[in-house]
């Protein structure tokens, strides 16, 4: 595979998550998961115990008259009058109403909560409420809290203690004393003092009263039941049932009286207002009255309305009167110009109102008629016509006296009917100014009476809501009452969050120190970084011993090297028969069991039936026979340096693994890789690949020095250890640079000291089929066993 492809198809595995590999992360360290429930438990049980219990006390109010903009019923007097406005009244204000520090200072003050009584019981201190032996009823302000004891001493006697230990004579009850600061105390014996309560020290506290008011404007809720409702619900937490359903009680009486109040004094200034504008506008309605009287006297009128009103009539008539009179002279002097000395006729129904005038017509048209038919068959000189002649003249005169005397007298009455006209329109002409004047009296009087008798009704109406005001704002619907059933601490969801919190606070710890790890672990890091062949991987042995392989051993750790002994068969299936096959072991940097990896790789091949050499090549810092604890000797180092000297005579065995020759490095000399460029070396190596199936040569690191590089040619294996707990992921790209460029020959990776709990990162492990695995563990103390790894 090429590398660009292999580097695409390790992305792609990165990409997939395996489930149960990530929860193997986890299960490996039950026993953390298990002490954590176990301490958060413990510390869970142990917070019940010590804890206070809090107990939920509620009550339930109506709030009346809620008028949503309304005025209070005794300002609403004057809503009418447009002198004051409507201010909001609702449920969220009367809410912070009941919350307010007003309120809360008065019930703070009524039920003296800023003083506490407590007493010790055998686990936690509780709280006297209400049946404490003494009473606390003369103390300064403070502005911190002050912290004193009290040991009763007798029935009449106590002394005090304070916080430092420093105890008081012996003081009577009801007396006043200095010994605790900042100021003289004055304590006092309760029916509550009784035999049982002498010897016992009873603590005091005392709060600063403005923290113990901010304490329950917090702790007090209050709440609407809904929008639309003046159901008002109150609830406080107390550890004592009785203390919080008092406080609740009071500050609903509290909220009343403060309610009632209000009430009364907006009533009674109401009342001392109306009484003083009463006092003033009857004094203004007595003045104007005095001036109506005045008006009338001096214009002798009584009613100006009426009179005007028969003027106005009588003036008309009289006008009525004067046309007709003027019409009635006008045709009497158009009629006596009608009369001539001839005998023409007269027009007749003119409407004169004298009967005799038109009756005088009447007969002389009928007279002057008949003459003017005698005309046309007799002459003027006959008897009859001279005599309807004579009568005409008669008539005619008679008529002309009647006309006469008819317009002397409608001259009269013309005359006596102007003469009243004038009178009445000058009446009629000053009427206006007298009325008008009359008006402005007569409305500032009607003005000032409408407003004397509206405030007579005000007044009685107040009167009526002063005697009301002793009826409450708020109606109890439910009294303060608490369940016997604490709402806090709740034991269920306490147990319940100790539970998470056992196996969160791991799981954190895990997740961060799995996440900060940088360390190689198990086969799945290796293949996740390099595509370098994996040949095995070697488990944490927990025994002392240097050599875990011989023919007798069964433990994970020896059959891990049988299994890579195995492999090395498919490695090496490329190397020349004839001679022996040469493994180099090497590693990143040191301290990564290289020499542990070669020493026991050798005995393992050894016990197989193969001859092996084990060689020393790591001149700088050798380790074969410091890790098998020999002194040091003649080995590699002086085989170059000494012409004289053999490699048969460098060779030695040690009791655990007769079998396996072994050549140490020797003398550490200045210039290691001058020498090991040396042709010595070419007739070392082929020296013991003549004589053994097997060469494992022990090189050293390649991260810190060439030396592995300089012989890499002489290998047929590279074997690259890597301890897992120990090297940085981080540097895997050595041995993959040290592949892709292939410097070192058939490069293979053994990953040492793994953990057998973590098996191969795929959920696999040694021991299978043995009962294995965790023998090594045997003999390890218990404390070890639960915190190693898991």
């Amino acid at each position: 595979m090429k590398k660009d492809q292999y580097t695409t198809h390790k992305i792609k595995e990165n990409e997939t998550i395996n489930i149960r590999a990530e929860l193997e992360k986890y299960m490996i360290h039950w026993k953390w998961f298990a002490l954590g429930i176990f301490l958060a438990l413990s510390g869970a049980f142990l917070f019940l115990r010590y804890s206070t219990p809090k107990y939920a006390a509620s009550s339930t109010i109506l709030i009346k008259n809620d008028k949503k903009g309304g005025l209070s019923e005794e300002l609403a007097a004057f809503e009418d009058l447009g002198i004051v406005g409507g201010s909001s009244k609702n449920i969220d204000n009367e809410i912070e109403i009941i919350k307010s520090r007003k309120l809360i200072t008065q019930v703070v003050k009524k039920l003296n909560l800023t003083v506490t009584y407590l007493t010790e019981a055998r686990i936690k201190e509780s709280e006297l409420y209400n049946n404490s032996p003494l009473n606390l009823i003369n103390f300064p302000k403070i502005k911190k809290d002050t912290t004193f004891f009290v040991n009763i001493v007798s029935n009449s006697t106590y002394k005090t203690i304070k916080t430092s230990g420093e105890e008081s004579d012996i003081i009577p009850f009801d007396t006043t004393t200095e010994n605790i600061d900042p100021s003289k105390i004055h304590i006092k014996s309760t029916s509550y003092l009784t035999e049982k309560q002498i010897g016992k020290t009873i603590k005091i506290t005392i709060k600063p009263i403005d923290a113990v008011i901010d304490y329950y404007r917090s702790a007090i809720n209050v709440s609407s039941i809904n929008k639309k409702s003046s159901v008002v619900k109150m609830g406080l937490k107390s550890a004592v049932r009785k203390k919080a359903e008092d406080i609740l009680n009071q500050l609903i009486s509290q909220y009343n009286e403060d309610a009632i109040n209000d009430k009364k004094e907006v009533s009674e200034r109401t009342s001392v207002f109306i009484a003083d504008r009463l006092e003033s506008v009857s004094k203004e309605l007595g003045k104007l009255d005095d001036n109506v009287k005045r008006f009338k006297d001096e214009n002798k009128i009584t009613d100006i309305e009426s009179e005007s009103e028969i003027m106005l009539k009588t003036n008309s008539v009289n006008r009525e009167k004067l046309i007709e009179a003027s019409t009635q002279l006008n045709l009497v002097k158009a009629l006596n110009d009608e009369i001539d000395e001839g005998y023409d006729l007269l027009p007749s129904n003119l409407g004169l109102d004298d009967p005799n005038i038109s009756k005088s017509i009447y007969e002389y048209n009928k007279l002057v008629l008949q003459r003017k038919r005698l005309l046309k068959s007799a002459g003027e000189k006959n008897t009859l016509v001279i005599e309807l002649s004579e009568n005409i003249a008669k008539v005619k005169s008679s008529l002309k006296k009647s006309i006469s005397n008819r317009e002397k007298l409608l001259q009269i009455n013309l005359n006596n009917l102007n003469r009243e006209s004038r009178t009445f329109s000058s009446k009629i002409s000053s009427i206006p100014a007298k009325e008008r004047d009359f008006l402005d009296i007569a409305r500032q009087q009607k003005i000032i009476a409408g407003l004397y008798s509206y405030l007579l009704k005000k007044k009685e109406e107040t009167a009526i809501s002063l005697t009301a005001t002793a009826v409450p704002n708020a109606k109890i619907i439910d009294s303060a009452y608490s369940s016997n059933i604490p709402v806090s601490p709740k034991k269920k969801i306490i147990f319940l969050a100790a539970i998470l919190i056992g196996l969160v606070v791991p799981f954190v710890i895990i997740y961060l120190k799995d996440l900060l790890d940088t360390k190689v672990h198990t086969k799945k890091d290796i293949e996740e970084l390099t595509n370098i062949p994996f040949l095995g991987d070697v488990p944490h042995s927990e025994t002392k011993e240097k050599i875990v392989i011989n023919a007798g051993a069964r433990s994970s750790t020896a059959e891990a090297f049988r299994l890579i002994r195995t492999n090395l068969d498919f490695m090496l299936s490329n190397a020349d028969e004839k001679f022996g096959k040469t493994i180099f072991v090497t590693s990143t940097t040191s301290g990564e069991g290289k020499s542990f990896t070669s020493i026991n790789l050798a005995a393992s091949l050894s016990l197989s039936g193969k001859s092996v050499v084990l060689v020393g090549l790591d001149l700088r810092a050798p380790k074969i026979t410091e890790y098998l604890e020999i002194p040091d000797r003649k080995g590699v180092t002086n085989f170059i340096t000494n012409d004289e000297i053999t490699l048969d005579s460098l060779k030695f065995s040690i009791p655990e693994i007769p079998k396996l020759d072994i050549i140490a490095s020797g003398a550490i000399p200045p210039n290691p890789a001058e020498l090991l460029m040396t042709n010595k070396i070419k007739e070392m190596f082929d020296e013991l690949k003549n004589q053994y199936d097997y060469v494992i040569i022990d090189t050293a690191p390649v991260n810190l020095v060439t030396d592995t590089l300089l012989i890499s040619k002489y290998s047929d294996l590279v074997l690259y250890v890597t301890r897992a707990n120990y090297l940085d992921k981080r540097m895997l790209i050595v041995p993959q640079t040290l592949y892709n460029d292939k410097k070192l020959p058939n490069l293979a990776i053994i990953l040492n000291d793994t953990d057998l709990k973590r098996g191969y990162g795929y959920g696999y492990g040694y021991g299978y089929g043995y009962g294995y695995g965790v023998a090594d563990e045997i003999g390890t103390p218990w404390y070890k066993k639960l915190f190693d790894r898991s």
